[in-house]
Protein backbone atom coordinates (compact mmCIF):
# COMPACT_ATOMS: atom_id res chain seq x y z
CA UNK A 1 0.00 0.00 0.00
CA UNK A 2 1.40 3.39 -0.94
CA UNK A 3 1.84 6.05 1.67
CA UNK A 4 -0.04 9.33 1.57
CA UNK A 5 3.18 11.24 0.81
CA UNK A 6 4.00 8.98 -2.16
CA UNK A 7 0.64 9.80 -3.70
CA UNK A 8 1.53 13.50 -3.82
CA UNK A 9 4.76 13.01 -5.82
CA UNK A 10 3.03 13.25 -9.22
CA UNK A 11 0.95 16.31 -8.33
CA UNK A 12 1.80 19.38 -10.45
CA UNK A 13 3.53 22.17 -8.53
CA UNK A 14 1.07 24.47 -6.83
CA UNK A 15 -1.96 22.33 -7.63
CA UNK A 16 -2.34 20.94 -4.14
CA UNK A 17 -1.90 24.41 -2.61
CA UNK A 18 -4.58 25.82 -4.94
CA UNK A 19 -6.78 22.85 -4.09
CA UNK A 20 -6.40 23.54 -0.37
CA UNK A 21 -7.10 27.27 -0.81
CA UNK A 22 -10.24 26.66 -2.89
CA UNK A 23 -11.17 23.76 -0.61
CA UNK A 24 -10.67 25.96 2.45
CA UNK A 25 -12.96 28.62 1.03
CA UNK A 26 -15.51 26.01 0.02
CA UNK A 27 -15.28 24.34 3.42
CA UNK A 28 -16.07 27.65 5.13
CA UNK A 29 -18.84 28.35 2.64
CA UNK A 30 -20.31 24.86 2.93
CA UNK A 31 -20.07 24.87 6.70
CA UNK A 32 -21.76 28.27 6.82
CA UNK A 33 -24.61 27.01 4.66
CA UNK A 34 -24.85 23.86 6.83
CA UNK A 35 -24.90 25.89 10.05
CA UNK A 36 -27.46 28.35 8.69
CA UNK A 37 -29.74 25.60 7.45
CA UNK A 38 -29.37 23.61 10.67
CA UNK A 39 -30.30 26.69 12.66
CA UNK A 40 -33.25 27.50 10.35
CA UNK A 41 -34.60 23.93 10.26
CA UNK A 42 -34.12 22.93 13.91
CA UNK A 43 -37.53 22.53 15.52
CA UNK A 44 -39.22 22.54 12.12
CA UNK A 45 -38.13 19.17 10.72
CA UNK A 46 -36.89 16.02 12.41
CA UNK A 47 -33.11 15.48 12.27
CA UNK A 48 -32.65 18.98 10.93
CA UNK A 49 -28.88 18.59 10.81
CA UNK A 50 -29.17 15.66 8.38
CA UNK A 51 -31.52 17.60 6.08
CA UNK A 52 -29.14 20.56 6.31
CA UNK A 53 -26.19 18.30 5.49
CA UNK A 54 -27.84 17.06 2.29
CA UNK A 55 -28.98 20.50 1.11
CA UNK A 56 -25.71 22.23 1.96
CA UNK A 57 -23.77 19.48 0.19
CA UNK A 58 -25.62 20.12 -3.07
CA UNK A 59 -24.93 23.85 -2.85
CA UNK A 60 -21.30 23.44 -1.75
CA UNK A 61 -20.53 20.81 -4.40
CA UNK A 62 -21.65 23.17 -7.15
CA UNK A 63 -19.58 26.02 -5.69
CA UNK A 64 -16.57 23.73 -5.35
CA UNK A 65 -16.86 22.55 -8.96
CA UNK A 66 -16.59 26.11 -10.25
CA UNK A 67 -13.57 26.86 -8.06
CA UNK A 68 -11.72 23.65 -8.82
CA UNK A 69 -12.36 23.85 -12.55
CA UNK A 70 -11.31 27.48 -12.85
CA UNK A 71 -8.45 27.75 -10.35
CA UNK A 72 -7.07 24.31 -9.52
CA UNK A 73 -7.26 21.87 -12.41
CA UNK A 74 -7.76 24.60 -15.06
CA UNK A 75 -9.49 22.41 -17.62
CA UNK A 76 -11.36 23.73 -20.62
CA UNK A 77 -14.70 22.57 -21.94
CA UNK A 78 -16.29 19.29 -20.89
CA UNK A 79 -18.47 21.15 -18.37
CA UNK A 80 -21.31 18.66 -18.10
CA UNK A 81 -19.09 15.57 -18.17
CA UNK A 82 -16.74 17.00 -15.54
CA UNK A 83 -19.63 18.21 -13.40
CA UNK A 84 -21.19 14.74 -13.44
CA UNK A 85 -17.83 13.15 -12.62
CA UNK A 86 -17.36 15.73 -9.90
CA UNK A 87 -20.68 14.70 -8.40
CA UNK A 88 -19.61 11.04 -8.47
CA UNK A 89 -16.47 11.86 -6.47
CA UNK A 90 -18.20 14.25 -4.08
CA UNK A 91 -21.22 11.98 -3.95
CA UNK A 92 -19.06 9.20 -2.57
CA UNK A 93 -17.42 11.63 -0.14
CA UNK A 94 -20.82 13.00 0.85
CA UNK A 95 -22.16 9.51 1.50
CA UNK A 96 -19.14 8.91 3.72
CA UNK A 97 -19.82 12.22 5.46
CA UNK A 98 -23.51 11.40 5.95
CA UNK A 99 -22.58 8.01 7.39
CA UNK A 100 -20.01 9.51 9.77
CA UNK A 101 -22.05 12.53 10.89
CA UNK A 102 -24.49 10.69 13.20
CA UNK A 103 -21.61 8.65 14.63
CA UNK A 104 -19.63 11.80 15.40
CA UNK A 105 -22.76 13.48 16.83
CA UNK A 106 -23.19 10.47 19.13
CA UNK A 107 -19.53 10.61 20.17
CA UNK A 108 -19.24 14.35 20.80
CA UNK A 109 -22.64 14.94 22.44
CA UNK A 110 -21.59 13.76 25.93
CA UNK A 111 -18.33 15.71 25.65
CA UNK A 112 -20.00 19.10 25.17
CA UNK A 113 -21.45 21.34 27.87
CA UNK A 114 -24.47 21.97 25.61
CA UNK A 115 -25.50 19.00 23.44
CA UNK A 116 -27.28 21.32 21.01
CA UNK A 117 -23.84 22.11 19.55
CA UNK A 118 -23.02 18.48 18.75
CA UNK A 119 -24.05 18.59 15.04
CA UNK A 120 -21.89 21.68 14.47
CA UNK A 121 -18.83 20.16 16.11
CA UNK A 122 -19.39 16.79 14.43
CA UNK A 123 -19.66 18.35 10.97
CA UNK A 124 -16.48 20.36 11.58
CA UNK A 125 -14.68 17.09 12.41
CA UNK A 126 -16.07 15.23 9.38
CA UNK A 127 -15.29 17.93 6.80
CA UNK A 128 -11.48 17.44 6.65
CA UNK A 129 -12.04 13.76 5.87
CA UNK A 130 -14.11 14.76 2.84
CA UNK A 131 -11.54 17.33 1.64
CA UNK A 132 -8.62 14.92 1.82
CA UNK A 133 -10.45 11.95 0.36
CA UNK A 134 -11.75 13.88 -2.63
CA UNK A 135 -8.51 15.46 -3.93
CA UNK A 136 -7.30 12.39 -5.77
CA UNK A 137 -10.75 11.57 -7.05
CA UNK A 138 -10.99 15.01 -8.61
CA UNK A 139 -7.46 14.94 -9.94
CA UNK A 140 -7.65 11.45 -11.41
CA UNK A 141 -11.32 11.24 -12.38
CA UNK A 142 -13.34 14.48 -12.34
CA UNK A 143 -10.81 16.65 -14.17
CA UNK A 144 -8.80 13.94 -15.92
CA UNK A 145 -7.54 15.29 -19.22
Amino acid sequence: MTSVLERFRGVPRGQLLRYLVVGGWNTLFGYGVFAGLTWALTGRVPYAYMVAAVLSSIIAITMAYVGYKAFVFKTRGNYLREYLRFYVVYGASTLLSLALLPVFVFIVTPLLPQPVYAPYVAQALVMPIVVLSSFFGHQRFSFRT
